[in-house]
């Protein structure tokens, strides 16, 4: 076995090489082999699981996380079966998994809008395929020039979860197999609990606490959810702390003194009264907050934009077109006139859609309104396409893609183009009411921004593949098809998933039939703010009032973080967070909350522990029970979610979600108890794990 001392050393060369120069870990004259039939076969495997994953996760709590690092581990333990299989095979297999999870989160933070907008009753196969599929080859296709630019030249962008890929990659097989037991075990425990809680429902999935008095309503409540508590882990307790900020703006003070001052609506329970004025009144609050948080990110980012571009730009003009014959095998992209011609074909079926979404709305426009404005839509989605993508591109590279400003980019996106079809199409058809007119152009604005999304979180995230490829020596065209076979892999099952989904819990308030309980409808919380800003644009439906009071607290909570920024404070209060947390439900924040504070806690206590080890034995040990906190966090948010989809299976068959269920009527108590005990437990083996020092290699 390998010595601490040479881990360390190894560790220690490997990051300092990130700061400059990369010298990747299979040299360039050396030439291994890397897309092989395993390899493909393998990642078309992971990436329609881990887009499934994603989708289900997306959908539940309007956050998504990369599956590149347990892609990685997963890829090292089965490929190890075979003979001949090399550090190459892994990284192309993690490279294609991360296009399908990526899709996943682009496609549920907008196109379930046109669901709650009650423009689909279903996702078509045929058009939703088509979107996703051109929009996740737009990306591919924008991070070529941006690896140059943004990889290559740029060496203030670090890319950290790309670093940390490609040393998981390089990493011995004994931590592999470790790894792997850590993410099984997170899988096995999580998917066990929620087929507990939502298919024999003998665990409560949350507990509310909730009475009324004469004027309002007061109270609280929590989820028992382990994905929460997984994706708070890894988003960090920061994040979790500004979105407990805005759950006791909304569901503490709003709540109550909405109430107060309107009246209560009629319900059964104060429970279901608060969640009434919290649907249908303080949400536009969070929609407000999110709003202005995503104009201020736009503005803050305009130097990195223009340093981008100005980067690109500069790339281009030295690299004679189609002519890479003269690069290292570790610099030879796609050539840039393949870009070209790809992006140009990409723009025909592109076009198309607009096209068909205009003819089925049947607005009977003139027919050179009608072609103009398919013209327009389609040259504003390729060129802002790109912006998106280079801004989401930047952002990964500085703090990585869990901080990717992706869901503010798209609302602007799609604030932007609903006012250029107001100028547009505003004399030709009433957008002052609820028609199908308005329908179909506010339909327009959110396919729009869903090819930007997907462009732009596709692009993003593949830089940070291809900057682990940087590191361990890949073929960068070799990882830019298999990133295209990943996209096309994740887009192809992507429609049926979501359709099983809807089928299965619902979407938001759109139920696809009677009888079904609101409270398992998947809340999709981004896709419910594009649905509600792209909407109210064409049919004056907006809150302002509430959306004002929203934009009020997002320019407070942006001077407030200015302040921590200026003071050096380690503490933040990002807005977009914090509009978060005003949007969704407690059962979704105090989970992410919790899983952040393990984290927090974890960190304390290994600092604590720091005085015991030497120097170099600490960072191993302290690196080590890092991974196997996150891999675990990875396994439970995998294992829930592939359990949440399995079981729409057959939810969606029998149209009931009590195929499975033996719990007695009156368990509802002992049904939280047994919830709550094994939140309580689950949650402590992952501060166990994730703060040990003791376990692991010592030779």
């Amino acid at each position: 076995m390998e010595s601490l001392e040479a881990k360390f050393e190894q560790m220690k060369t490997s990051s300092s090489a990130s700061t400059s120069r990369i010298q990747p870990y299979v040299p360039a004259e050396k030439s291994l082999p890397e897309i092989t039939l395993k390899a493909t076969i393998l990642s078309i495997f992971l990436a329609v699981i881990m887009a499934g994953s994603n989708a289900y996760l997306g959908l539940k709590i309007g956050i998504t996380v990369s599956a590149t690092i347990p892609a990685a581990v997963i890829s090292m333990t089965i490929l190890r079966f075979f003979r001949n299989s090399n550090i190459l095979e892994n990284n192309i297999v993690q490279t294609a998994t991360s296009a399908g999870e990526v899709i996943a989160a682009a496609v549920v933070f907008t196109l379930p809008a046109l669901l709650m907008m009650g423009y689909w009753k279903e996702f078509p196969f045929g058009t939703t395929t088509a979107i996703i599929i051109v929009g996740g080859l737009l990306g591919v296709l924008f991070s070529i020039p941006l690896r140059r630019a943004y990889i290559v030249e740029n060496e203030e962008l670090k890319f950290p979860e790309g670093i940390a890929t490609g040393e998981v990659l390089k990493v011995g097989d004994s931590e592999a197999r470790e790894g792997t037991k850590d993410l099984l075990a997170g899988g096995l425990l999580a998917g066990l609990v929620k087929f507990a809680q939502s298919g024999l429902m003998i665990m409560s999935e949350g507990a509310h606490y909730w009475f009324q008095t004469t004027r309002t309503v007061f109270g609280f409540g929590s989820g028992f959810s382990l994905v929460l508590v997984g994706a708070g882990y890894i988003v960090g307790v920061q994040v979790g702390v500004s979105m407990l900020i805005g759950a006791i703006i909304a569901w503490m003070i709003a709540v109550p003194l909405y109430g107060f001052l309107f009246g209560l609506p009629e319900a059964s329970s104060a429970y279901e009264i608060a969640v009434t004025i919290w649907n249908k009144n303080i949400r536009m609050i969070g929609v407000g907050t999110m709003v202005v948080g995503g104009v201020w990110t736009l503005v803050y980012l305009v130097k990195p934009i223009v340093q981008a571009v100005k980067s690109s730009i500069a790339t281009l003009k030295k690299t004679k077109l189609g002519v890479q014959g003269s690069l290292l095998r570790t610099e030879y992209d796609i050539p840039i006139n393949y870009v070209l011609i790809g992006i140009a074909i990409l723009t025909i079926p592109l076009a198309f859609i607009f096209h068909h979404i205009l003819t089925q709305a049947d607005m009977q426009l003139p027919i050179t309104t009608h072609f103009a404005t398919v013209g327009v839509v389609t040259i504003f989605a390729i060129i802002v396409g790109f912006l998106c993508a280079a801004i989401a591109g930047y952002m990964t590279g500085l703090v990585g893609s869990s901080n990717n400003p992706l869901s503010g980019v798209t609302i602007m996106a799609i604030l932007f183009i609903s006012m250029i079809l107001l100028v547009m199409l505003g004399t030709h058809i009433d957008f002052g009411t609820k028609g199908a007119n308005s329908l179909a152009a506010a339909a327009i604005a959110i396919i729009i921004g869903a090819v930007m999304a997907t462009a732009a979180a596709i692009s993003g995230d593949n830089l940070q593949d291809l900057k682990s490829g940087q590191i361990v020596g890949a073929t960068p065209w070799k990882q830019q098809i298999m990133l295209m076979l990943g996209v096309v892999a994740g887009s192809l099952v992507m429609a049926p998933i979501l359709e099983v989904l809807y089928q299965a819990y619902g979407i938001g308030d759109s139920l696809p039939r009677e009888g079904m309980d609101p409270a398992q409808a998947l809340g999709a919380p981004k896709a419910a703010i594009m649905a509600a800003i792209a909407e109210g644009v064409f049919t004056h439906s907006l809150d302002w009032t509430m959306f004002s009071i929203g934009a009020v607290l997002a320019i407070a909570f942006i001077f407030l973080d200015s302040i921590l920024k200026k003071g050096n404070s380690t503490w933040r209060l990002p807005v977009l967070a914090v509009a978060l947390g005003i949007y969704m439900p407690l059962d979704i924040t105090i989970p992410l909350l919790v899983g952040g504070i393990i984290a927090s806690l974890c960190q304390s206590k290994i600092a604590r522990e720091k005085a015991k080890f030497k120097e170099k034995e600490f960072i191993y040990k302290q690196e080590h029970a890092n991974r196997r906190g996150m891999l675990f966090c990875s396994g439970l948010i995998a294992g829930e979610s592939i359990i949440g989809i399995l079981l729409a299976v057959p939810f969606a068959a029998y149209q009931s979600t009590d195929v499975f269920k033996i719990a007695p009527s009156d368990f509802e108590h002992m049904g939280v108890l047994l919830g709550a005990l094994t939140f309580v437990g689950i949650s402590y083996y992952l501060y166990k794990i994730s703060s040990d020092l003791y376990k692991g290699s010592k030779t």
